[in-house]
């Protein structure tokens, strides 16, 4: 793969340390058998299990993006049988929000609306319950790291998925604001804006964390075969 000069000569000062994850997981022995209950749990459980419903999915699905990426809308489409909440649960984006407790309150929100159209109160009949859980992320260093365009893209190719999540879902929730680990050591030490922002602008909802993989494999392709350099 030709490397334009100019790439060649960019070295971080600071490499960019690749950082896998795992699930540390607990049932909290609550669950609800109809979505108003479903709804009473949401707005008293930790903010932990908020994560490990909604945030978290894309963890534990490393290689399918379904239609409902988050254990709510999945369970109301799937077990309820209700589509019409799955899909409005379904579309509702985590990394929109601020913090963990204003999406739970929209989520909470969605439902209450959901359930004042309904003259009855869905609920499972053939399907599992909901049973709450809560999750923490715990930080796994790979060893890895890059200096260069090059290594970066190297790295990624071949690092544990869960890396790619920790840098781009948990970045965004650990940081406070929507900047990935990526982009911010591309624009900071490599000085590549225009890169640090074609991956900012990636649309990473609802979609497999193998895809994103291949996404951003080939968007550090493109500049290293001097499509863009800058």
């Amino acid at each position: 793969m030709p490397v334009p000069k100019v790439l060649r000569k960019k070295m971080a000062s600071n490499p960019f340390h690749f950082v896998g994850c795992w699930e540390l997981r607990e049932m909290l022995g609550r669950s609800a058998r109809d979505e108003e209950q479903l709804m009473e749990a949401i707005e008293e459980v930790s903010l932990d299990s908020i994560y490990y419903h909604t945030q978290s999915f894309f963890l534990r699905h490393k290689y399918i993006a379904g239609p409902y990426p988050n254990d709510f809308a999945t369970w109301a489409a799937i077990q309820v049988r209700d589509r019409v909440l799955g899909e409005k649960l379904g579309v509702l984006d985590p990394y929109d929000f601020e913090n963990l407790e204003s999406l739970r309150s929209e989520i909470v929100s969605i439902i209450e609306e959901h359930l004042s159209q309904l003259t009855f109160v869905p609920r499972v009949t053939y399907g599992e319950p909901f049973y709450f859980m809560q999750s923490r992320i715990i930080e796994v260093p790979t060893g890895l790291q890059a200096r260069t365009l090059t290594e970066f893209r190297e790295i990624l190719a071949t690092v544990d998925i869960s890396a790619i999540y920790y840098h781009i879902f948990e970045a965004r929730l650990r940081l406070g604001k929507r900047q990935d680990d990526f982009s911010r050591w591309l624009e900071e030490q490599l000085h590549l804006p225009d890169l640090a922002a074609k991956i900012a602008k990636l649309d990473f909802y609802m979609t497999s964390l193998e895809t994103i993989r291949h996404r951003l494999i080939k968007l550090c392709d493109e500049v290293l075969e001097g499509k863009n350099s800058k």
